[in-house]
């Protein structure tokens, strides 16, 4: 058999799996993210930290912002294939909403929420066009999935219809209460806010037995 090597006289060609590669070169940053901030690091930094050549950084993300926006939706893709199957066994409708809204608190997503900091800082102070359709495609996403939650409820008997009209309002609870919280450094109250409002809305919505 004849090796490609002999053929063009040289090493075989390493093909490399961009898509990986952002992953890779995203995640190798989260900590350096975390512990200093977007505005305090550099692309130099970031080069250094992921172990590539400055130029690298720039062939898979435009910017930093580029980079937060990509580790976000690692993560929060990772966190959710949990959510979900958490969300699947849990036997009522308040039940699946508290575990919906746990992001917020949940002791073993630290990490990520340091990360949804920047995300949430970024968005605030530098809005622009990429950022709004990142926003906008995140908030369908996680509205829809919010919506069929209360929407199989609603079907079981469990909740009222009416419901539905209060779910914008409800779904943005938590965000609301993580961006206040860290404005007013409260964070460590969120838990507790975030069950008392849903307790307090389920006394509304629940159908009596």
């Amino acid at each position: 058999m004849t090796d490609s090597r002999s053929l063009f006289g040289g090493a075989l060609a390493i093909i490399v799996d961009k898509e990986q590669k952002r992953i890779d070169i995203a995640l190798s940053c989260k900590d350096l993210f975390i512990a200093k901030g977007i505005k305090n690091i550099t692309i130099s930094q970031i080069a250094q930290e992921a172990r590539v050549g400055k130029g690298t950084i720039y062939d898979y993300f435009k910017n930093k912002e580029d980079i937060v926006f990509e580790i976000v939706n690692i993560l929060m893709a990772q966190f959710n294939a949990t959510k979900e199957q958490r969300i699947n066994e849990a036997t009522s409708t308040k039940a699946k909403i508290k575990i919906f809204f746990d992001f917020f608190y949940n002791p073993d997503k630290a990490d990520l929420r340091e990360i949804f900091k920047e995300f949430v800082s970024i968005s605030l102070t530098q809005p622009n066009s990429d950022i709004q359709e990142f926003l906008k495609d995140t908030f369908e996403r996680y509205y829809g999935w919010f919506c069929a939650i209360l929407q199989e409820g609603i079907d079981k008997g469990e909740i009222q219809p009416i419901a539905i009209d209060l779910a914008r309002g409800f779904f943005v609870l938590g965000d609301g209460l993580f961006v206040t919280g860290v404005m007013t450094g409260t964070t460590h109250n969120i838990q507790e806010e975030i069950a008392l409002h849903i307790n307090t809305l389920f006394q509304l919505i629940e159908v009596k037995q």
